[in-house]
């Protein structure tokens, strides 16, 4: 490049020599751009390859920005839920280690801190224990009603007997944690405590939620004498944060054992309502989390949003039938519930070993037909275990053995010669298979055996171990994670069993009541011809019901079975895509009608009838009292209005 200034005008000027400026400029230019030689134009093909490369650095410059922002987030999520009182950091330390990918407890505390309780801690309406369980793809509930009287442990007390809510006001979060381990017996990893507000904000943030109401809730009499007030119809419609702990909390005239299972079909339409939310809101979401929920887990941590979001997505792909509600039986009283100590331990059983294939189970015994179990993976009866104690506890090897037998291991014993007690003593904290590599689907075998104990490892088969084999392709040494039992149902506990259905053919029990609302739906009315023995129509009006969710048509009848809390009902609606019917276990078809079964582990909550482009629903009672063969009959029963 060449310049040549003269006056500051340089090339600007004309050619006449007199240096200056001529207006118009001339066809020269100040500066000259020249190349030796002469580059022809871009193709196509370059131009693209440009424009893509800095559309790759742009997006590659949003997504760090992005990533370093929910970075902060994520820790900025973890410090405000992370336990911020000292009653719950103290009792944080008090919880035990998760294991990555194995099974977690959280406990959850619901407290009800009102300004006539001072600095009292409140209360705890909610005491609440969720089991989580990647490996059978399950989450299990087990509620203890706040009425329930057990022994009492607070830190630096001697145990005491009272209500089990009376732990939290004397002792704290810590007060609850220890009373429920002392009652159960299982290690809990998180503690989790929501205040009423964060309830009522959570939920209006999801939208709220869509949740079956069994029967009418009414009451205005409130004040120190009185009870909270409530307003709710009976049938399938969205509660908003206000109406579901209204609805959660209810006990007026009926007991803390249906408040319990109010609050299980709570979490329940909760986690469908969490498959319907927009990821586009999930920052307003955990704003609501971060203001009124303290997560506490092992060593005083609080969550990171990571945790919080793997969780979030496990609960959204859960298959339908695996969510399982546990229930104490046995409770008696009204004021002060007792039951006897085989009823909790039974509850616990069934908490910590859901079967992912009860619903199958208890679907074949209500159509009488044979069970037959699906088998993945490789055939327990073609693998050879040894046993070997490795956490010091007497008979710990033996109940393994036993319990890898009923599911049709085969079991070995250590040559005479050898105890069967680990060679490197009983320090094994956690459970470790070994396998043979020598042997055909041998790592195949000890990841599917690894899977039955709590915090367990594989790994190939080393010298130390070999002599203790006896052959047996497997070696597994039960560390101190095991807790007497495996996860998972036994295969060989008796499988449910086919019983005639509670039901009688009473066609006019509710055909008036039905014909008089027929004119208002823009659908066939359907009615029950077969009912439960013990039934009878819900004298509470409006019943039917008659009203409008989202724009369509719903109709609600009650029924009661004459216990007091027990309520089941017919819905009908031409809402197909309603959130209740997304989770469906197993279609029939009787005759030209086709009918969807809806099951809660072994319980039969819901049959479907889809017909005339509507669908009727037979819902059972909060604590499932109708069998499944009474709700299948029920069903099968329906018939339109004429």
């Amino acid at each position: 490049m060449r310049t040549t200034l003269k006056r500051g005008i340089g090339r600007g000027a004309d050619l006449n020599g007199n240096g200056h400026a001529v207006l118009p400029p001339g066809v020269l230019t100040p500066i000259a751009l020249y190349r030796q030689p002469p580059q022809g134009g871009r193709s196509i093909r370059r131009r693209l390859a440009g424009f893509f490369f800095w559309l790759l650095v742009l997006v590659a410059m949003v997504a760090g920005g992005a990533v370093g922002g929910l970075y902060l987030y994520g820790h900025d999520f973890a410090s405000a839920t992370a336990p911020h009182s000292r009653a719950m950091k103290r009792a944080a330390k008090r919880l035990d280690y998760a294991a990555p990918g194995k099974p977690a407890i959280a406990l959850v505390l619901g407290t009800d801190h009102r300004f006539i309780d001072g600095k009292a801690p409140g209360r705890s309406d909610t005491m609440m224990l969720i089991r989580t369980d990647p490996a059978s793809h399950t989450v299990s509930l087990l509620s203890f009603p706040r009425d329930m009287r057990v022994e009492i442990h607070c830190p630096g007390r001697a145990p005491w007997f009272d209500k089990i809510n009376a732990a939290y006001p004397t002792c704290g979060p810590s007060g609850s944690l220890e009373t429920i381990k002392a009652l159960t017996n299982v290690p809990i990893n998180y503690l989790v405590s929501v205040n009423f507000v964060g309830f009522i904000q959570v939920v209006d943030k999801l939208g709220g939620v869509y949740m079956d109401v069994d029967r009418r809730y009414f009451n205005d009499h409130t004040g120190p004498t009185g009870y909270a007030a409530i307003n709710l119809q009976a049938g399938y419609q969205r509660l908003s944060g206000k109406q579901a702990l209204d609805f959660v909390r209810y006990r007026h005239t009926d007991s803390d054992l249906f408040r319990v299972a109010r609050q299980q079909e709570f979490v329940r339409a909760a986690k469908e309502q969490l498959a319907r939310y927009s990821r586009f809101h999930v920052s307003s979401l955990l704003g609501a989390i971060k203001k009124n929920v303290e997560i506490g887990r092992a060593g005083g941590r609080g969550v990171d949003l990571s945790t919080m979001l793997n969780y979030a997505l496990f609960f959204h792909g859960l298959p339908g039938g695996h969510f399982v509600q546990v229930r104490i039986q046995g409770l008696e009283g009204f004021s002060d519930l007792t039951t006897a100590q085989q009823n909790i331990t039974n509850a616990v059983q069934e908490f910590m070993n859901p079967d992912p294939a009860a619903p199958q189970k208890a679907n074949a015994a209500a159509l009488n037909e044979k069970y037959k179990p699906k088998v993945d993976g490789i055939n327990p009866k073609s693998v050879f275990v040894t046993v070997l104690n490795g956490n010091g506890i007497t008979g710990s090897a033996s109940v393994a053995g036993t319990q890898l037998r009923e599911r049709s291991y085969q079991i070995l014993q250590p040559p005479d010669s050898l105890p069967a007690d680990s060679p490197d003593g009983w320090n094994h904290t956690r459970t470790r298979v070994f396998y043979d590599q020598t042997q055909k689907n041998a790592k195949a075998a000890a990841q599917q055996v690894a899977k039955l104990f709590a915090d367990a490892s594989t790994g190939p088969m080393t010298p130390r171990f070999r002599p203790f084999a006896n052959g047996a392709e497997l070696v597994v040494v039960v560390g101190k994670s095991y807790q007497g039992s495996l996860i998972g149902s036994s295969p060989s506990a008796p499988p449910p069993q086919h019983q005639a259905p509670h039901t009688i053919h009473y066609p006019s029990a509710s055909l008036s009541q039905m014909r008089a609302i027929r004119r208002k739906l823009p659908f066939r009315v359907e009615y029950p011809t077969v009912i439960d023995r013990n039934s009878r129509v819900d004298p509470e009006p409006p019943n039917p019901r008659v009203y409008t969710v989202q724009g369509h048509k719903m109709a609600r009848l009650v029924f009661t079975t004459g216990v007091n809390g027990q309520y089941w009902g017919i819905q009908e609606t031409n809402w197909g895509a309603a959130p209740a019917l997304s989770e469906k276990n197993f279609i029939r078809h009787f005759g030209h009608r086709t009918f969807e079964f809806f099951y809660s582990g072994q319980h039969l909550h819901m049959v479907v009838l889809k017909e005339n482009r509507a669908s009727y629903w037979v819902v059972n009672t909060l604590d499932d009292a109708l069998s499944p063969e009474t709700m299948i009959e029920i069903a099968r029963g329906l018939r339109p209005v004429r």
